[in-house]
């Protein structure tokens, strides 16, 4: 995964040197040595990640993050502060800042990859965020907010040390973040499956648990595969961390456990889990929003379509009958102009409900277009569906409609064109689908000729069954 990352260090050596080592990792690198420039190259340079050191002449680090931060154009953009302070002071006054990450001098290799590579999916997930909510601007929807915090979200700590526990649970608690104690990775995952989570903490130093085991199981099972895991180790289970890494653990943490390191980990993976909810919640969003005429509520033409086509399918390898049933509403236009569109639209929903309510829970209503509705119906031979089409001819008819209280009760009725699809293997090669609504609309057009408000079946016959 390529990426632009930001390089802030008034040493010279420094900059040499992590310029070398993420140019090896075929990152793109720039380099530069305060923090104005470094301000100046974030707004054209458009960086996914800036490393940026504390202690400089003039402007410091902290108040180059503090200024990254607050402006729009750039407070995306994760900032990992490179220190050689160990001060725990510091590190909170780097939180304060709006630090996303830690990084103490001298930069273990892998360290600095595992985080480089951590935060660039969550610049890559925030930006695709941005984006979308950008383009649904565009069209007039409002995008949801991004999740403002991590204040609320729910942490499960696999260890039993009560120490190390007590010692987690008040680190997280400075977030917001509550905590659930397993001792053991069964009883982890039990815990898991009843009531998930946003974080998974495990140590890889319990007794008889084998945590990378663990680690596979929360992978492999659909419920938990998205949930980040964050391991906890000594430098002695360097070793076990990097299989941790090849298994899908997201990140981890060195004993001694520092709380504010512990506390930026946390938070930047909840965050990226967060953001990816809330993308796939978008995206089911977006396509219901494409998917749904946004008057009535039903679905549209085009899932009438892709819907009939997969239905057609079904019914050509498991047998059956499909029927569609066509209606538009006698004389709609003169309710438009005799009373205005507001009024023609409550009626289109109210006669969306009424052709709701009375269908099977199967049958899919969807508005055609204008005044024209359509009801698919799976598994109904001719002689139901027009029994049903009756039942709803007869239902429209008898809706009160009285929009206002100086608008008389107009009346509604509905024309309906009835066609089945008995046998579709017949129409192999061809576009059954396209057929079936064809002969709904020409008996549909049939009840029209004949007097409106009735039902009429298509004239010409499909295959046999």
């Amino acid at each position: 995964m390529s990426a632009r990352i930001l390089v802030v260090d008034d040493v010279m050596a420094n900059l040499r040197l992590l310029e070398a080592k993420l140019s090896a990792e075929y990152y793109e690198v720039l380099a530069v040595q305060d923090g104005p420039a470094a301000l100046d190259a974030a707004l054209a340079w458009a960086p996914d990640l800036v490393l940026l050191d504390v202690m400089m002449p003039g402007m410091d680090g902290y108040e180059v993050c503090r200024r990254l931060k607050a402006d729009r154009a750039t407070e995306h953009v994760p900032v990992v502060m490179v220190t050689a302070l160990g001060d725990n002071s510091e590190r909170v006054r780097g939180l304060e800042a709006g630090a996303d990450d830690f990084l103490t001098k001298p930069v273990d290799d892998e360290t600095l990859l595992a985080r480089v590579r951590a935060l660039v999916r969550l610049k890559r997930l925030l930006d695709e965020w941005r984006l979308r909510a950008e383009t649904t601007h565009q069209l007039g929807v409002a995008a949801g907010a991004l999740p403002p915090s991590v204040r609320g979200a729910r942490a499960l700590v696999v260890d039993d040390n009560e120490t190390d526990t007590e010692r987690m649970t008040e680190a997280l608690a400075a977030e917001g973040i509550e905590v659930t104690v397993e001792l053991s990775t069964a009883a982890g995952f039990e815990r898991l499956v009843r009531a998930p989570a946003d974080l998974v903490i495990v140590s890889m130093l319990g007794g008889e648990d084998d945590p990378l085991r663990f680690a596979s199981r929360l992978r492999a099972d659909a419920t938990t595969r998205e949930v980040p895991l964050l391991l906890v180790a000594d430098e002695a289970h360097r070793g076990l961390l990097h299989r941790g890494f090849e298994l899908g653990a997201n990140d981890y943490i060195v004993k001694p456990i520092d709380p504010n390191e512990l506390r930026v980990r946390a938070r930047n993976q909840i965050r990226r889990k967060l953001y990816q909810d809330r993308l796939r919640a978008d995206l089911a969003y977006s396509i219901s929003l494409a998917l749904t005429d946004p008057l009535t509520g039903l679905h549209n033409q085009r899932y009438l379509r892709g819907h009939l086509r997969s239905l057609v399918g079904s019914v050509r390898s498991a047998g059956g009958a499909i029927s569609a049933l066509m209606l538009d509403l006698d004389h709609f236009k003169r309710i438009n102009d005799q009373h205005g569109h507001p009024v023609g639209d409550a009626a289109l929903r109210l006669v969306a409900g009424a052709i709701r309510g009375n269908v099977r829970l199967f049958d899919t209503v969807a508005r055609y277009g204008g005044e024209e509705f359509v009801v698919i119906m799976p598994g109904a031979a001719l002689t139901d569906a027009l029994v049903a089409a009756e039942r709803l001819r007869r239902e429209i008819e008898a809706l009160s409609f009285k929009p206002s209280a100086d608008t008389p009760h107009l009346p509604l009725t509905a024309s309906i064109g009835v066609a089945t699809l008995s046998n579709p293997a017949e129409f192999e090669g061809s576009a059954p689908e396209e057929t079936l609504l064809r002969l709904a609309d020409e008996a549909l057009y049939t009840a029209k000729r004949e007097g409106r408000n009735r039902v009429a079946a298509a004239e010409e016959s499909l295959p046999p069954a």
